[in-house]
């Protein structure tokens, strides 16, 4: 517990990479090693991620952590002032107002802990997350395995047809693939 004369040190930390590269698992590893510690946490998700449970953030291995699903990053705002870590699930769902929350929480001496896809199912940067890697002090990008060659896989190919930018989903929705492969399914996705 910090004492009046601790100074707490706030920082941002984003955890980055296709589905199922494990950024979840990631996230809720590092939330619960400060549980652990004896840190107050507050976790968040955006309302529209549904997929597992609506009060959970889940991995695809089913690990779990209770959650707050909210739909504007404004929320987090409110959080106790005793709270001294925040994570924050698919961030990428969220608007650029994101950034300028994490940034205040940091500046307040939160850890803010950040997990979310860096590139859309076309290979564009997703959302607010370039912005919140730029102001990161520590970024980690996981990678998945890709299911077509072995090779690590850093791309999330969408398998439906849908052109909308999200479609939740899983392995029935999307797999990971690695650059060389992710070209190929491009290529034969537009044939």
């Amino acid at each position: 517990m910090f004492s009046e004369n601790t100074k707490k040190s706030g920082c941002i930390e984003v955890i980055c990479g296709s589905m199922f590269s494990g950024k979840t698992e990631e996230l809720i590893r590092r939330l619960k090693r400060a549980q652990f510690a004896k840190q107050k946490i507050e976790i968040f998700k955006p309302t529209v991620d549904k997929r597992y449970s609506d009060l959970d953030v889940v991995s695809h291995d089913s690990t779990t952590i209770p959650c707050t699903p909210i739909k504007t990053p404004a929320r987090m705002l409110n959080v106790s002032p005793d709270v001294q870590v925040v994570g924050i699930d698919e961030a990428q769902f969220f608007d650029e107002s994101i950034i300028e929350v994490a940034q205040t929480l940091a500046n307040r001496g939160v850890r803010v802990i950040i997990a979310g896809l860096d590139t859309d199912y076309l290979g564009k940067p997703f959302g607010p997350m370039p912005g919140l890697m730029a102001i990161a002090e520590d970024v980690q990008k996981v990678h998945a395995i890709c299911v077509r060659c072995g090779n690590l896989a850093n791309h999330s190919h969408r398998l439906s047809a849908s052109k909308k930018l999200v479609v939740l989903g899983e392995k029935d929705v999307y797999e990971p693939l690695c650059r060389e492969c992710y070209n190929k399914a491009l290529a034969e996705d537009q044939a």
